[in-house]
C-alpha cells in the first residue's frame, strides 16, 4: 500500500519537470482538462451558445466528466499527502493538508457542482468554478514563482501591514475632511463620512469613476492633493513587495549556485567535507 501511495504522490506532485511516461501523461491530462474548463467557462457565458440544445448538453456532459476527474484527483491527493514530511501523520497530516491553500482551491473547484444538486444554482456558486483556472498554476512552472511571491509576502508582512494601515488611516482622514468641505454644497453626494469613503477610495486609487466628485474650489484643491498623495502612498506596498520578491529570487539563485558547487563535476554526486 505504501509503495502504491508513493507512486500516486510522485505522479501528482506539482511540477512536470523531470517526469516521463505515465506520470507526465497524467499531469498533461490534468493541465489540458483545466485549460478546457477555462475555455468552457468563457464560452458558456455566451447566450447564443447556452441556448443551443446540443452545445448545452455537451457542456453538461463535460462538466460531469471534469468534476469526476477532479474529485478523484482531490481524493488521491488527500490519500497520498502523508508521503510529504509535513503531512506525515496518518490522520492529522491529511486534515492539515485538506486545510492547505491548494487543497482548499481543489475542493472549492468541484464543490459548486455538488452544491447545485441540493441547492438552487446561485451565481455565487457558479462563480466558484473559476477557481479551476487557478489550479493551472500548480501544474506549471509558475508554481515556483507563486511560492516565491508567497515567501516574499511572509517575509515583508510587517512592513505591508504597516503600509496598508497607513493607507487606511489616510483614506479615513481624507474622507472626513472632504465630507466637511463638500457636505454643505452636496448633501446628497456627501451625506456622511462613510458615504464619502467611496470618494476617498476612488480618488486615492486614481480610478476616478466620476460618480461622486467635489464641486467647491477648496474641495477640488483638496481632491487634487489626495489624488497625487494616493499615487505615492500606494507605491509603498508595491515597492516593499517587489523588494521582497527580488530578495527571494537572489536567495534562490544563491542556493542553486551553492548546490551546483557542492556536486562533483564528473559524476554529479554530492561532495562531502
Amino acid at each position: 500500500m505504501s509503495t502504491t501511495r508513493k507512486k500516486v504522490h510522485h505522479i501528482l506532485t506539482i511540477s512536470t519537470k523531470g517526469k516521463r511516461g505515465f506520470p507526465l501523461m497524467v499531469n498533461l491530462f490534468i493541465i489540458g482538462l483545466i485549460a478546457l474548463n477555462s475555455l468552457a467557462i468563457i464560452l458558456h457565458s455566451v447566450p447564443e451558445i447556452r441556448a443551443h440544445p446540443m452545445l448545452a448538453q455537451l457542456f453538461i456532459d463535460f462538466e460531469v466528466f471534469s468534476v469526476i476527474a477532479f474529485t478523484i484527483e482531490y481524493c488521491l491527493r488527500v490519500w497520498a499527502s502523508v508521503e510529504s514530511p509535513e503531512y506525515s501523520d496518518p490522520f492529522w497530516g491529511r486534515i492539515k493538508y485538506m486545510f492547505s491553500a491548494w487543497a482548499l482551491i481543489d475542493l472549492l473547484a468541484v464543490l459548486p457542482f455538488y452544491l447545485t444538486l441540493f441547492t438552487p444554482d446561485f451565481a455565487l456558486i457558479r462563480m466558484l468554478r473559476i477557481l479551476r483556472v487557478v489550479r493551472l498554476f500548480r501544474h506549471t512552472k509558475y508554481s515556483r514563482a507563486l511560492k516565491m511571491i508567497q515567501t516574499a509576502v511572509r517575509y515583508t508582512k510587517e512592513e505591508l501591514i504597516i503600509s496598508y494601515a497607513f493607507l487606511l488611516l489616510a483614506m479615513l482622514i481624507a474622507s472626513s475632511i472632504i465630507y466637511y468641505i463638500e457636505h454643505p454644497a452636496q448633501p446628497e453626494a456627501f451625506s456622511s463620512i462613510p458615504a464619502a469613503m467611496w470618494w476617498g477610495v476612488v480618488t486615492m486609487t486614481t480610478l476616478g469613476y466620476g460618480d461622486v466628485y467635489p464641486i467647491t474650489a477648496l474641495g477640488k484643491f483638496f481632491g487634487s492633493f489626495i489624488a497625487i498623495l494616493g499615487v505615492a502612498l500606494f507605491s509603498l506596498p508595491t515597492g516593499i513587495l517587489a523588494s521582497g520578491f527580488i530578495e527571494q529570487i537572489n536567495e534562490t539563485k544563491r542556493n542553486e549556485k551553492t548546490a551546483k558547487v557542492a556536486k562533483c563535476p564528473h559524476c554529479g554526486k554530492d561532495l562531502h567535507t
